[in-house]
């Protein structure tokens, strides 16, 4: 038994030693009948928050109004909720009360989906299921707990939970569930931005990115949650770049591609190009002109839309603003590939090129030269020690301005470039290049 299990397993034998009951439940015994290694464990009881603070003082306490307290250990925290009916839910997340249950039949049927909705008897190694969880395993299956339009009408992100679920596990959606979320899709406005973020990523992120986007688009979701993504389909690609066929299907193809990416780089390969559905049209062949600055924007507003730290946002407008240098990569000056190889996560930009170019052409020539300069390049050549800085050239007479950058820059180039090695060097093509006698522009 890992240390995690062994944790929970042992407060869960207390709380019964003090006469409560007691069980695992929800995703950590969904995943242990799946044969998955769960990453956290939640118990479920009829002792009160306040008793189980009693005997566990230092518990957290944040979600004691709702039933939930979270117990602090070394291999992990343990959420403990007691078993509740909730009541109506006012605000499509919360409910308005939380009534107290006593038994656990009543507990996990204000669940979400028959799969969250199994309990485990750690001490037996007893599975107790009142709610076909274990046939919905077995059939590979998301089946709502009761009414699939009173459990979205609850709390509406389950129905974004569904398609997470769905993808992540492969399985189908349950008719009864898929009709309900077409039905109810437009009410997902209700839901905050920020779990919003927070399941869009997951779906990116876990393993099976295309099927979920399929699924979002299958129930209505996509086009309520991320319209300049469903703008996507139906946009014809020029096919000698682009035999795959449109921009969403390119993109599909992007996304199946994912292994364990990380959240800028998933976000990136969904909106690359998104500035391709407001820029297209034909003279003479089809044409994106613009399409990357464009993209770049609307990747800039999608992602304060869904309050993403200003941090993973620049990551993912540079990925989507740089995404075509590639194509020049071979032409360009050798100080300019070293640049954009020293380029901050610059293994996401290429990334993000090899996955698109296996979503279009196939052709991974300029892929391979950045790899190849990249492992045979020290990082001190690629990102050398600056030979001249400021005082350098105030040092010499030059007054401090806009020129500074310039002259600074065309010393670094020269190099990148391996013209200069040392200081005396550069200060002499300096005097060479940029004399005194010209004037400075703050003059």
């Amino acid at each position: 038994m890992d240390a995690k299990r062994e944790a929970a397993t042992e407060i869960v034998r207390r709380l019964r030693a003090e006469g409560f009951q007691a069980y695992l439940v929800g995703g950590c015994v969904r995943d242990l009948v799946m044969g998955r290694e769960p990453k956290d464990y939640d118990i479920s009881t009829d002792a009160t928050p306040e008793q189980v603070v009693k005997l566990y003082p230092e518990s957290l306490t944040v979600g004691a109004q709702f039933g939930v307290v979270i117990v602090p250990r070394a291999e992990g925290n343990v959420e403990v909720a007691t078993f509740r009916s909730d009541g109506r839910y006012a605000d499509g997340r919360h409910p308005s009360e939380v009534r107290y249950a006593k038994t656990p039949q009543e507990d996990v049927r204000r669940r979400d989906f028959t799969i969250n909705g199994l309990l485990l008897d750690p001490l037996e190694n007893q599975v107790l299921d009142y709610v076909g969880g274990q046939g919905d395993i077995r059939a590979r299956r998301i089946r709502a707990i009761g009414n699939p339009l009173d459990r979205f009408q609850e709390d509406r992100l389950r129905m974004l939970r569904a398609v997470r679920f769905a993808a992540r596990f492969r399985f189908s959606l349950d008719a009864a569930v898929l009709e309900a979320i077409r039905k109810l899709a437009p009410l997902i406005h209700d839901v905050s931005a920020e779990r919003l973020r927070d399941e869009i990523l997951k779906i990116l992120t876990e393993g099976q990115a295309r099927r979920g986007f399929e699924l979002l688009d299958e129930t209505g979701l996509l086009k309520e949650v991320l319209p300049e993504v469903k703008a996507l389909q139906g946009v014809p690609q020029p096919p000698e770049f682009h035999p795959e066929g449109d921009v969403w299907v390119h993109t599909l193809l992007m996304l199946e591609g994912l292994r364990a990416p990380t959240p800028a780089l998933a976000l990136a390969v969904l909106l690359h190009d998104v500035g391709k559905p407001p820029t297209w049209s034909v003279r003479e062949r089809i044409r994106f002109d613009n399409h990357v600055e464009v993209g770049a924007e609307m990747a800039q507003a999608i992602c304060a839309r869904l309050r993403l730290s200003t941090r993973e946002t620049e990551r993912v407008v540079e990925l989507v603003r740089h995404h075509l240098r590639f194509k020049d990569f071979p032409r360009m000056r050798r100080s300019t590939q070293l640049r954009f190889l020293r380029m901050e996560g610059f293994e996401e930009h290429l990334e993000l090129h090899r996955l698109d170019c296996l979503a279009s052409h196939g052709d991974l020539k300029n892929y391979e030269l950045a790899r190849q300069i990249l492992a045979q390049t020290p990082r001190e050549v690629i990102k050398p020690a600056p030979l001249l800085d400021g005082n350098d050239l105030i040092a010499q007479g030059y007054t401090p301005g806009p020129l500074f950058k310039e002259i600074l820059q065309a010393v670094e180039d020269a190099q990148l470039e391996g013209k200069l090695h040392t200081r005396e060097d550069a200060l002499r093509v300096v005097a060479e290049r940029f004399p005194l006698s010209r004037p400075q522009a703050n003059e």
